[in-house]
């Protein structure tokens, strides 16, 4: 799978841009590795274009700091890692009757099954592709979305086994997904671990010997060594965010935050007291002052909801978001201070430089992390720092 870097266009790069440092995402891998037990392997999750960070390059470094498997939601995610190069076991759990079921088989892509229908469409797409399956049964073992519930797990199981003894498929996995793992001793936690253990237990009494056994998250990951199994699925974690501030703090597991969002300022300027300040005039300065306009709006993802509190790092410090965020632009009030067009604005990064992180952006907005970084939009350039060389590569 090759590397892919995203340059700026003419001059040192784009006016408004994501920096992601792929060093941290290595080393984020590897403390999440670290904390693993009884020799479970980790799982990168690179769906939504790798949390905002780019799918394939972020796949790329985790695979190089030792993430044996990548997961992704949609099947044409998983089918793009393949078609960038990835050879490694690649599982996808969101499926619909119209998919690439055929297509996903033929790619050696672990299949994700939650319903006899969805078996039924492995097994077809197997004889399609004139190969064996590999499927994943999904046990709802308490969240409430996908995954077969109790009462229909011992069909399922059997049904598998009966399509794994044709030929058909191979179980490679069974697993299940936690609801409040990010609320260290929720009631809820105890009850799914049970359940899932009923699950495997369920499914090794019909006959199957699934490679991977996986029910941790990033939060079960950090904080329930029970639940790593075989296999841990890492998401936001990889990413250097926190699960929740439950859970702890990125610096609490040895994790920094991946990805920076910067821009120029695109004016400066003077204005009287009593002016108003984006559509609606919500905010209106409260004598002269000095205003700095920043190129990034919603069209970005920085959210409209930030208007009013969205926090900016601008002239060595913390500035508010100034009355609305628009489409493609937002304002700050510097007040006394002074600023050049062309000074940087640092909207988040991981924080030691004095910038907000993520996390203060999700708790000026009332959302999460996870939302604030897989919401910057396609036409942000990331910029990949820390790329290593492909070993498999000539270095001139």
């Amino acid at each position: 799978m090759n590397d892919h870097v995203t340059a700026g266009g003419p001059g040192e790069g784009p006016p408004l841009r994501a920096d992601i440092d792929l060093a941290a995402l290595r080393a984020n891998v590897r403390a999440l590795r670290r904390r693993l037990t009884g020799g479970a392997a980790l799982m990168a999750v690179v769906k939504a274009d790798g949390y905002g960070h780019g799918m394939v390059p972020c796949a790329v470094a985790a695979r190089r700091a030792g993430a044996r498997w990548l997961g992704t939601a949609t099947p044409w995610e998983a089918l793009a890692l393949r078609a960038a190069g990835d050879t490694g076991p690649v599982l996808c759990w969101l499926w619909t009757p119209d998919g690439p079921w055929r297509e996903a088989v033929a790619a050696d892509v672990d299949v994700s099954v939650s319903g006899r229908w969805a078996l039924d469409l492995a097994v077809a797409a197997a004889r399609a592709a004139g190969r064996p399956a590999r499927v994943q049964l999904k046990a709802d073992t308490g969240l409430g979305r996908n995954g077969a519930p109790p009462a229909d797990w011992p069909a399922l199981v059997a049904a598998a086994r009966a399509a794994e003894a044709a030929g058909d498929v191979r179980v490679t996995g069974v697993w299940s997904h936690l609801a409040c793992a990010d609320e260290p001793g929720h009631p809820s936690i105890a009850p799914q671990l049970a359940a899932f253990a009923e699950a495997v237990a369920a499914a090794e009494a019909a006959g199957l010997t699934p490679e991977v056994r996986h029910l941790a998250n990033s939060p079960g990951t950090l904080t329930l060594p029970e639940a790593h199994y075989d296999l841990v699925r890492t998401g936001v974690s990889v990413y250097g965010l926190s699960p929740s501030a439950e859970v702890g703090t990125p610096e609490d597991f040895g994790l920094r935050p991946v990805m920076t969002l910067r821009a120029p300022l695109a004016q400066v300027k003077r204005v009287p007291g009593g002016h108003g300040v984006s559509y609606g005039h919500h905010y209106t300065t409260p004598g002269p002052t000095t205003l700095a306009l920043v190129g990034a709006g919603y069209a970005d993802g920085v959210p409209r909801h930030a208007s009013g509190s969205g926090p900016v790092l601008v002239a060595g410090k913390w500035r508010t978001v100034a009355g609305r965020v628009a489409m493609d632009q937002f304002v700050v009030d510097l007040g006394g201070d002074v600023a050049e067009v062309g000074d940087e604005a640092v909207l988040f990064g991981p924080g030691d430089g004095g910038e907000p992180t993520a996390e203060d952006w999700a708790r000026a907005v009332g959302t999460i992390g996870y939302e604030i970084v897989t919401r910057i939009g396609p036409r942000v350039p990331r910029v990949y720092h820390g790329v290593e060389p492909d070993p498999r590569e000539p270095v001139d």
